[in-house]
This record gives C-alpha cells, sequence and structure tokens, in this order.
C-alpha cells in the first residue's frame, strides 16, 4: 500500500512538474519594456484588432516621460504625429482642468517650451507637464484599451528566449513566466531582448571612419553647449601638484585620438522634478556616504566665476521644474556608466545607486557648503524635491535617464548623413528633427595640466526634419526575423544623438507594431513587410512620413 501511494505521490510530481514546464501565457505580439514606446506599441497593437501582452520590468509606465523628462525635446513638433501626438494632445487636455493647477494658476505659467510654446492651444497640444500628469495618461492608455501589463517581470537574460529557425518563440523572465508569440518588440532603453536573442549590436562611438562621419568618434578639442571648462582649471587634489592626486571624477585615463571609435557611453543623470512652493518641496536628502569632496572641482568652477547653475532648471507647471545637466560639473555623472549596457541587473542596480548617491550628495553640496558662493545658495535654498511627484520614492525619479546603451546593428544603418537628409530613404517609417546631441563621455587631463570635458556634441540637421527607415527597426534576417527594435534602433552614436528623442520612441513605438500586425497578417518575416502595405497603415494613423508643406 504504502509503494502504491509512493508511485502515486511520484507520477503526480512529475506531472506537475511537466505541466509547469510547458505553461506559458500567449499574444499575437509580446512587448518588453515599459517605456512610452512600449506602450504605443501595445496601443496600436490593440488597435489593429491583435492580443497583446506588455512583460515589464518597471512599475511604474512610460519611461523617462513619465519619469521626470518633462521639458519635452520636440524639435520639429510638426513631424510628430499619430499616437505621439494624442499623448501631448492628452497632456493638453488635462491641464484644461482647474483642478490640474494645484500649486500655480494657469494664467501665472509662463508657457515657455523647448522652441516651441508649452501650450499650442491652435493644435492642441501640450509639450511641458508634471513627470505624474504623464503617467497617468499612460495608465489611461492601458485602461483604455484593456491592455494585459505585467509589471516587475524581468526578462532571464541568460536563457529566457527560446530561438527557432531564427525566431524568437517566447520568453521567460526570472520570476519563471513564459510568454509565446507571433512577433516580439524589444521596447527597453537598454535592448536586453534584442541581446538574448544574439542580435548584433554596438556599445559605444564608432570610429568616424566607420560609415564615413564627422560627429562620432572621439571628439577632444570639441567644445560644444558651453558644458566644458571655460577656465583652467586644475584636477589635482592640491592646485597644479600632479603628485597629489585627481580629484574625485576625473580620469587618468588618455582620452584618445579626434575620430577613434570606442566603447564609452555618454553619461546619464537623472531629470529631477523639484519645486519651489513652501507646501510642496522636501528639503534634498544627505545621502549616507556624503563626502563633500566629491565636489571640490566643482567649487573651483564657482571660484572662477561660473554662475550658471540654474539655467536649466526649466519650468513645468505647477512651480515645479524638469532640471536637467548644465555646465562643465552637473547632474551628469561623467565616466560612471560605461558598463552599465553589457551590465548584470545586479551591477545595473549598483550603478543606478552611484549615480543616485553622486546627483543627490551634488544637490545636498549646493545647498548647504560654503564653498558654494552665497548667492547660489541663497537661491538653492528656495528649491527641494517636489512632495506630489515620485510619491513612493521621496520624490526621487524611478527612471535614471539611459540616453544610450546598446544600439542594434540591423538591416539598415542610420548615420549621420541621414539626419543630414544626405542620402534617400525608401521606407520612412517616421521622423527625427532634434540636434545631434550627446553629453559628455569622458573628463581627463590635457597635456597642459588642466581638466576638460570630451564627447559633449550639439549640431543641427542641416535640412531640418529627416526620414527614419523602416529598415532600422529590423535586425538582420539571418538573426531574427520577428523582432522589431524601436528604442536601441541600429544607427550610429551620433545619429542615435537625434534620434533617441520621447516622441520620436513613441513614433517608432507605434510603426514598430504596425509592421508586427502586417506580418503577422501576411504570415511573413518582418524583413518581408511590403513598404507599400506599411506605409497605407502608418498614413491611416496620421503617422508624418515627409515635411509638412509651409
Amino acid at each position: 500500500m504504502k509503494k502504491t501511494l509512493f508511485k502515486i505521490y511520484l507520477l503526480l510530481a512529475i506531472v506537475g512538474c511537466s505541466s509547469k514546464k510547458q505553461y506559458y501565457e500567449e499574444a499575437d505580439i509580446i512587448i518588453y519594456g515599459g517605456t512610452s514606446a512600449a506602450i504605443t506599441a501595445a496601443v496600436q497593437a490593440k488597435k489593429s484588432g491583435k492580443s497583446v501582452i506588455v512583460v515589464s520590468p518597471d512599475t511604474h509606465l512610460g519611461g523617462l516621460s513619465s519619469g521626470g523628462l518633462g521639458f519635452t525635446d520636440t524639435g520639429d513638433k510638426s513631424v510628430i504625429g499619430g499616437l505621439a501626438r494624442d499623448f501631448y494632445h492628452r497632456v493638453y487636455m488635462a491641464y484644461q482642468d482647474s483642478a490640474t493647477w494645484r500649486w500655480q494658476k494657469q494664467a501665472e505659467y509662463g508657457n515657455k517650451g523647448q522652441g516651441t510654446p508649452a501650450i499650442d492651444g491652435n493644435a492642441r497640444t501640450m509639450w511641458i507637464f508634471e513627470p505624474h500628469v504623464a503617467e497617468q495618461i499612460f495608465e489611461n492608455y492601458v485602461k483604455e484599451f484593456d491592455l494585459d501589463v505585467r509589471r516587475d517581470e524581468w526578462l532571464d537574460r541568460e536563457k529566457g528566449v527560446a530561438m527557432e529557425d531564427g525566431k524568437i518563440v517566447s520568453i521567460t523572465t526570472l520570476a519563471g513566466k513564459t510568454f509565446r508569440g507571433k512577433m516580439f518588440i524589444d521596447a527597453t532603453y537598454e535592448g536586453d531582448l534584442m541581446a538574448a536573442a544574439g542580435v548584433s549590436y554596438h556599445v559605444g562611438r564608432e570610429a568616424n571612419s566607420q560609415y564615413g562621419e564627422k560627429w562620432n568618434g572621439v571628439q577632444t578639442g570639441v567644445l560644444h553647449h558651453g558644458h566644458y571648462f571655460k577656465s583652467n582649471i586644475s584636477p589635482y587634489k592640491v592646485p597644479g601638484d600632479s603628485t597629489s592626486g585627481l580629484l574625485f571624477g576625473v580620469s587618468n585615463a588618455d582620452p584618445g585620438k579626434y575620430g577613434e571609435g570606442d566603447n564609452k557611453v555618454q553619461a546619464y543623470c537623472f531629470r529631477m522634478c523639484l519645486s519651489n512652493h513652501p507646501d510642496n518641496r522636501v528639503p534634498f536628502p544627505k545621502p549616507a556616504n556624503y563626502n563633500a569632496d566629491n565636489y571640490e572641482l566643482l567649487a573651483r568652477v564657482y571660484a572662477a566665476g561660473w554662475r550658471e547653475t540654474f539655467q536649466k532648471y526649466d519650468p513645468i507647471p505647477n512651480r515645479k521644474t524638469d532640471t536637467n545637466n548644465h555646465g562643465p560639473f552637473s547632474t551628469d555623472f561623467i565616466g560612471m556608466n560605461y558598463d552599465y549596457p553589457d551590465a548584470s541587473y545586479e551591477r545595473r542596480k549598483e550603478i543606478i545607486k552611484e549615480h543616485t548617491d553622486y546627483q543627490q550628495g551634488l544637490m545636498y553640496f549646493l545647498a548647504n557648503d560654503s564653498r558654494v558662493p552665497e548667492d547660489v545658495r541663497q537661491e538653492m535654498a528656495q528649491w527641494g524635491l517636489a512632495k506630489d511627484e515620485f510619491k513612493d520614492n521621496g520624490g526621487w525619479p524611478h527612471q535614471i535617464y539611459v540616453r544610450e546603451a546598446r544600439r542594434m546593428i540591423g538591416t539598415y544603418v542610420m548615420t549621420e548623413h541621414d539626419t543630414f537628409s544626405e542620402r534617400e530613404i525608401k521606407d520612412p517609417v517616421g521622423m527625427g528633427s532634434y540636434a545631434l546631441d550627446s553629453h559628455n563621455v569622458q573628463r581627463y587631463v590635457k597635456p597642459d595640466g588642466f581638466v576638460q570635458n570630451e564627447g559633449d556634441i550639439g549640431v543641427s540637421p542641416k535640412k531640418g526634419p529627416y526620414q527614419i527607415a523602416y529598415g532600422a527597426l529590423t535586425p538582420k534576417k539571418e538573426e531574427c526575423s520577428n523582432l522589431l527594435v524601436p528604442v536601441c534602433v541600429s544607427s550610429s552614436h551620433i545619429a542615435f544623438g537625434s534620434i533617441r528623442m520621447e516622441p520620436v520612441f513613441m513614433i517608432l513605438g507605434q510603426s514598430a507594431s504596425l509592421a508586427a500586425s502586417l506580418a503577422i497578417d501576411k504570415g511573413i518575416d518582418v524583413q518581408e513587410v511590403a513598404y507599400a502595405d506599411l506605409e497605407k497603415q502608418l498614413k491611416q494613423e496620421k503617422q508624418v512620413l515627409e515635411k509638412p508643406a509651409k
């Protein structure tokens, strides 16, 4: 009897284990990521009549669009169409409600945008907004379109991608959940699904010689934007004494020769939402490992007469800011993220914590250290973290600004020549228009013994808005034939510097979803989608594919 019962229990255990291994959830399209591109892709999938599951490592949806980047990098807003424009229309509608103006009257808001009025009443769009307003719009999309979003689900990057005949069959998360689909979209800032599927990619800057570019590789001696040292500042602990050691944040490595490629990544930071309303500000926290000497280089910049601290406290509604990096020593933690793109989840958490400590320490230094000029400290005393933003994280943004990580090497590689409209794009799926923008990559010691930054580039597209190729969203066919990549697109470092804007990510997310639906309907690979068919769908969804006539 005991042997019989044991056999029954063993059989049940085997069956149970077997059924667990076979269990999966299925949809036409599986989207990995929680960014703005992920949500627009999911909405479009539903509009196209497809089943979709969003597998999101993020709890809060929207990426940087809801993570502090409220002073939108619009470029030429006339080329922002489709669901991206719908998002900014929804922002406009949110601020038509007087209850949204809690800390400031709308009449008191200055309506300053980035190259455009913040509120465009004629077009019924609004380009500048608070983080929580943006997040609510993404949540409204989820509710309105009944999106199936699985949050806090992290791809098993080692063994979680099942491939057959050059196609992704399923992805499995660290929690053991498996999702099968006909088509997959990697909408992460890091390109984790793309990389785990064995798709080719690049990290860092290509040499200028690789694609015949000018602005891509190491840019020693090229100084744009004002984010560089304009005075001779010593990088040594004892000024002028190279034997005393380098100050915090200065590298002793050779920066490389002009035009050379490297594996270095432009700097990250957090886009802080600050408030100067007495009832809605939280004092800047002092990190547990705070070391004031980490900001000695900034103290020397102040001593040399620099006074641009508040130039990127860009105003958003309700007496708040989208505060970004500005100047030679600011919120960008230069040189401290090189390993982030390919790093393990554990290492990425460490990098994010290092960036948090650095930036929170910087704000505490600005508000409290006697080496900071008194007028700056007095102004800083009026500011703090916005109490009603990122409330489950002490007012600190959930999303670090991953300006660039992996970039796919796909069917077509966008380069600066495309952003300058020097080549014909035969399969446009959207448009970009922002300047070719890279933040600093290195902080080094020049041969003359003074400190300098390197890598900050700002070059406008020569002929205005430019087209983005469908081939930049698709891997090489021999590598994967049912994956689309609308964020870590196939592009050179400097071309990505223009493409990498949140409105463009929303545009490309929607376009990728339309292509995935067409591939499903035709039973073909994503690389075989006929552009004439895709173009028709894109235009029906009001994507802008060419410069509007003036």
